[in-house]
């Protein structure tokens, strides 16, 4: 029987690309509602340190549901490898491994994060101002944290099941459920940052429930109570792919940290709400970038599988073309109408405290350079991404690891640690697009010369 599957190494590479990354990019686009709606109801319904709150909130749940990610991420590029190669008795038992791995890790660390939580706070940069919202959005969040984590690992193994449309739906639901829940929950009940988190929560829910049906009724993986029992060498391989991204994201989490601190440090709670919309905005418009990539690595991984070095050739091509495209495309977007988009999160109506008032002001004031300082290298990002996603998605572990980690580990904590000491809050915008150029440079070099290595038809 011809599996669904089978398609990622015998379509035309463009139609596999626009069929994987198109349900990818909107699922994105939805799914970063899911983060952006809350920003922007606390910040239009509650104040800008509702929104510095949410921001310091961020590494913990980030880096926990990243755990799902990574260990989605890197089974997936072992499960579309032996998709391809048939060895479907594998690609179960990589699934039920996933699964396995993904609950115990969460759910330990969300266990931890609950019980330190008011060590957790001060350590992540909040100050008195609004440290008590920080708190309370926390705690809240805690609670489904895992059910975030089984979501994100899920979804990356149903798009390597060749099933993108899937993958898209899971997104979008608890999006949509996110911001009708917030509307209630902030707006219509006035249950201020309390709303915002049970409608984060109840979010996290929906998108468990839609992602276990799937498992249960659509599915090529049938799962056997066997195949979650942990493999020591499917774990290990599993593992070695997951560092990749667990890497990339975890020092992603150490990174908001560092930036939170120094904001506060060189600066105050504004800038470190101007950085929470900054980083909304960034999730916001490079969802069709990250779209490409994510379509992309399922039909590398599967096509290198089945030894078909043509097509991982021109997959590669044909998702820097496109993916460029449109990052020239946000680049302009984001340079014309930076103060626009920075608007959509800020109150200026009556109604408000006076401080609360003064503080949109401000933040108005402040945020729209600092977004064109942190995009102003957009264009060239797209080589960094697909160069990275090449190695990994080949099962390449130490290249893959070491390319992950340029940008953030490599060239924008030094930067951030360096230049505010020299610049002020201008130094902590400034490094973005300085690490941008740095490390596209680094990844286009060793991307041009894997390939011209690695993908010979023999």
């Amino acid at each position: 029987m011809k599996k669904n599957s089978d398609l990622l190494g015998t379509a035309s590479i463009s139609s596999l690309l626009v069929k994987q990354a198109v349900p990818a990019s909107i699922g994105i686009l939805v799914m970063s509602l899911n983060m952006i709606v809350d920003t922007i109801f606390v910040g239009r319904w509650i104040g800008p340190l509702a929104i510095s709150a949410i921001t310091v909130v961020l590494p913990v749940t980030f880096f926990i549901a990243a755990i799902g990610l990574a260990v989605g991420i890197g089974g997936s590029s072992v499960l579309s490898r032996a998709l391809g190669a048939g060895n479907d008795e594998k690609a179960l038992k990589v699934f039920g491994n996933q699964t396995t791995l993904t609950f115990l890790t969460s759910g330990l660390l969300a266990v931890i994060g609950l019980v330190f939580q008011d060590y957790a706070i001060d350590f992540f940069g909040a100050d008195d101002s609004f440290r008590d919202l920080a708190l309370t959005y926390y705690r809240i969040v805690m609670y489904g944290i895992v059910m975030l984590a089984m979501c994100m690992m899920g979804n990356s193994v149903i798009r390597a099941e060749g099933k993108p449309k899937f993958a898209m739906y899971a997104m979008m639901l608890p999006a949509l459920g996110n911001i009708g829940m917030d509307y209630v929950l902030i707006n219509m009940l006035g249950y201020g940052m309390e709303g915002a988190a049970w409608a984060t929560f109840i979010s996290y829910g929906i998108c468990f429930s839609f992602i276990l049906w799937f498992f249960i009724f659509k599915s090529e993986l049938r799962l056997n109570l066997k195949s979650f029992i942990l493999d020591s060498k499917i774990v290990k391989e599993i593992s070695g792919l997951s560092s990749v991204t667990l890497a990339r994201q975890g020092v992603i989490a150490v990174l908001t940290i560092l930036l939170n601190n120094v904001l506060i440090d060189v600066g105050d709670a504004i800038d470190v709400a101007s950085y929470g919309i900054i980083s909304r905005v960034l999730m916001f418009a490079l969802f069709p970038v990250i779209g490409v990539n994510q379509g992309f690595m399922p039909i590398a991984g599967y096509n290198f599988g089945a030894k078909k070095y043509s097509r991982v050739r021109e997959a590669i091509n044909k998702s820097i073309l496109y993916s460029g495209i449109l990052a020239l495309f946000i680049f302009a977007g984001i340079m014309i109408f930076a103060e626009e988009f920075v608007s959509i999160f800020i109150s200026n109506k009556g109604g408000q405290e006076a401080g609360t008032l003064a503080d949109s002001a401000e933040l108005l004031r402040r945020t729209p350079n600092a977004l064109r300082l942190v995009f102003a290298a957009t264009p060239v990002i797209v080589i960094q991404l697909i160069g990275g996603s090449y190695f990994q998605s080949i099962g390449r572990v130490i290249p893959a690891l070491l390319l992950s980690l340029t940008k953030q580990g490599f060239f924008l904590i030094p930067l951030i640690l360096i230049l505010p000491n020299y610049f002020g809050v201008f130094g902590v915008w400034i490094s973005f697009p300085i690490a941008d150029v740095l490390s596209t440079t680094v990844t286009g070099y060793c991307l041009n010369k894997a390939v011209k290595k690695d993908l010979v038809e023999s």
